[in-house]
Formats: C-alpha cells, sequence, structure tokens
C-alpha cells in the first residue's frame, strides 16, 4: 500500500513508489543472528551499546513492557539475547480504531560480547521503560614486551 496518494480514480499506477510498503527489498530474507519472522513487530527496538573503562552497558527502550515479559540470556560463544513480547490490546466492539501505530508481537535482539566480558557478573534493571544491561569487563593483559638487542 502506498502513501502516495493516487490520482487517477483510486487505482493503483505503476509509477515506482520508493515509500510502498510492499515494494522490493533486498535485505527481506537477510537475519544476522537466528532471529525469527515473528520478530518483526519489534524489529524497530532501539538499544544502544556503549563501552565504559569498566564495563559493556546496553539500553533498551521498551516502552509499555513490564519486567515480567522480557528475557535477558546469555548463550554459549558470549551472545546476549533480550528478547520479550508485546500482547496486543484487547478490542471491545464498540471501539472505533482511528490509528495503530504501536506495534505487538515479540522481539528479540541478540549481540555477540567480547573476550573480555565477564560472564558471570551481568546485571538487568528496568526503570521508565528502559532496560539497562551491564556486563563488567576483565582487564587484558598486556603482553611482557622484551627488547632484543641486535649484534653486528
Amino acid at each position: 500500500m502506498s502513501i502516495i496518494p493516487s490520482f487517477f480514480g483510486g487505482r493503483r499506477n505503476s509509477i515506482f513508489d520508493p515509500f510502498s510498503l510492499d515494494t522490493w527489498d533486498p535485505f527481506r530474507d537477510f537475519q544476522l543472528m537466528d532471529a525469527s519472522r515473528d520478530t518483526s513487530a519489534f524489529v524497530n527496538t532501539r538499544v544502544d551499546w556503549k563501552e565504559t573503562p569498566e564495563a559493556h552497558v546496553f539500553k533498551a527502550d521498551l516502552p509499555g513492557i513490564k519486567k515480567e515479559e522480557v528475557k535477558v540470556e546469555l548463550e554459549d560463544d558470549r551472545i546476549l539475547q533480550i528478547s520479550g513480547q508485546r500482547n496486543v490490546e484487547k478490542e471491545d466492539k464498540n471501539d472505533t480504531w482511528h490509528r495503530v501505530e504501536r506495534s505487538s508481537g515479540k522481539f528479540t535482539r541478540r549481540f555477540r560480547l567480547p573476550e573480555n566480558a565477564k560472564l558471570d557478573q551481568v546485571k538487568a534493571a528496568m526503570e521508565n521503560g528502559v532496560l539497562t544491561i551491564t556486563v563488567p569487563k576483565e582487564e587484558l593483559k598486556k603482553p611482557d614486551v622484551k627488547s632484543i638487542q641486535i649484534s653486528g
């Protein structure tokens, strides 16, 4: 369906519409990490990942979702997974919807943590619709550098 109005009697014309929801998408079938198709409702779940000297900090915007509806998991190979579900609001037969923009359904985001992540000390907290996950870092030992004298 196009958001560009048709000026030809309501018929859809053959002009390419870059804003159309059913245009060809070269990335439609591309999945980075085992995400299922039913996660498309929350594909826009925004996650920030910053690294401080002490930790990796993830912040996910999850407005309207309770902490009981969110799962934070660590998988083998240092994969951090954030998943959950927002249920569809119950509809009353007497209600008239004028616009539905909030998405519902399942969401999953996955991140491969770096080698210096302390996987046994991960903490998560949820406040005001923002999930914060803190992954402490190990200090990587700097390699000992030994100077070799050149003879000759």
